[in-house]
């Protein structure tokens, strides 16, 4: 039997969700499918996402094609309408056999689902039920990257939480995931503890809303406690990432395992979105532009090593070049070293939708900026290797990953999934070349 075909858009956790349904669609006998995973935070990616519907059915005019993910959800109607797709699975369900199953015992292509299996009716949240762990191919579920010219990459990512409590202003995806769900500390170790038995050296935790989790279960955990049990009850992993965090909501114990914990990497991504307070305040975002000073400088005195990304808006509506600036130097003042930039995209139904908006040629030209600034950022921060001695994961033939998250070449052997310890020697291109000193 072939393999299902399986095209993700969007974030990481949506990635994640692709590989559990590659595997599920080959349980399922699926294998001559082509999953379509949407994504519904900019107006591009679900264009992109229709393009590769129909490029699918060009290409493939006898493969069943499935679509699923936010996009889909959202707009239901839509993409049940496109004369490609045969079948819509709901969001909440599509990392379990039993659609997929069902599929596959309707027999071949074009046996379309309509839009009335779908719940409800225009623009609501989802209520799906909590997170679980992944149990269908656990230990052989890998990471969300692979290049069989260079080899397998050594990160692997486990599902923490999914949805979100809050309704930032230009935000559709509560509506496409529904409200924040935890898994239990107990199903993500056991989670981690497979991933780490299959050989996987780095993990990293990932979600919609990690920084919320735990107040959906019983006891209300942190995410810092839950990272605690997890380190404890996994000692053999040797690192943990974090994805994005939202700078309103570290707890007390995940502040404590920053300065403390040698298994968790000197390295946050910040759901930072904007510089400037009214923005902020526009944006419904729940912290200030000193918040993100404050909580960049307290990390630093806790971990004089970290490292910090920020996902970006430019261009949001009733943004000003006076106000964009401010996102600029907040960018330069906490020296944020990997920057995530989009243009704003108006998503309908959401309030920002219906403010007044920025023109898109000014959008596009702040995004600019913004990444040309990061860029900078990211130079710099390659640059201040050179000299220094720091362990690496090597990730693929020649090609490792610091602790910080900087990409380094490799001078020398080094196994793949080796932590090896390196001399950065110089520094072409915003990647550091290396000499391998030892392996760890």
């Amino acid at each position: 039997m072939s393999a299902p075909e399986v095209i993700s858009f969007g974030c990481r956790l949506n990635a994640y969700e692709s590989e559990v349904m590659r595997r599920n669609a080959i349980a399922a006998g699926l294998g001559d499918a082509v999953i379509v995973n949407t994504c519904a935070v900019t107006a591009e990616a679900e264009r992109q996402a229709r393009q590769a519907i129909r490029r699918a059915r060009r290409e493939k005019p006898d493969a069943r094609i499935i679509v699923t993910g936010c996009a889909a959800q959202i707009d239901r109607e839509k993409f049940s309408a496109m004369p490609e797709v045969d079948h819509v699975i709901e969001n909440d369900r599509k990392m379990e056999l039993e659609p997929l199953s069902r599929i596959a015992g309707e027999g071949g292509a074009h046996s379309r689902a309509s839009a009335s299996e779908w719940e409800g009716e225009g623009l609501t949240a989802t209520n799906p039920s909590p997170a679980s762990p992944v149990t269908q191919a656990s230990d052989r579920l890998g990471t969300l990257s692979r290049d069989a010219g260079e080899g397998q990459i050594q990160r692997t990512f486990v599902q923490v939480q999914n949805g979100c409590d809050h309704r930032c202003t230009f935000c559709i995806i509560p509506y496409g995931r529904g409200a924040s769900r935890s898994m239990t500390a107990a199903a993500i170790a056991a989670e981690t503890r497979a991933r780490v038995a299959n050989g996987y050296r780095e993990v990293v935790f990932t979600g919609v809303d990690i920084a919320s989790y735990g107040l959906d279960l019983p006891d209300k955990p942190r995410l810092g406690t839950m990272i605690s049990q997890v380190l404890k009850e996994v000692p053999e992993l040797p690192r943990l990432r974090l994805s994005s965090l939202d700078p309103a909501a570290v707890d007390e114990d995940l502040w404590r395992l920053i300065a403390d914990e040698p298994r968790l990497m000197p390295h946050l991504h910040l759901s930072i979105q904007a510089g400037d307070d009214l923005i902020l305040k526009r944006m419904k975002r729940r912290h200030a532009r000193a918040d993100v000073i404050k909580l960049c400088e307290h990390a630093r005195r806790l971990r004089p090593d970290i490292a910090f990304g920020g996902d970006f808006i430019a261009g949001f509506p009733t943004e000003t070049e006076a106000m964009f600036e401010n996102t600029l130097r907040l960018a330069e003042e906490c020296d944020l070293t990997w920057l995530h930039v989009f243009p704003y995209s108006a998503r309908k139904g959401t309030p920002a939708a219906r403010m007044p908006q920025v023109n898109g040629e000014v959008r596009r030209e702040r995004a600019e900026r913004l990444r040309a600034l990061g860029a900078k950022a990211a130079a710099r921060h390659m640059q201040s290797l050179v000299g220094k001695r720091f362990d690496v994961l090597v990730e693929q033939q020649r090609i490792g990953c610091t602790r910080q998250f900087a990409k380094v070449r490799l001078e020398g052997e080094a196994e793949i999934g080796e932590i090896v310890e390196v001399k950065c020697t110089s520094c072409e291109d915003s990647i550091a070349f290396t000499k391998v000193a030892s392996a760890v």
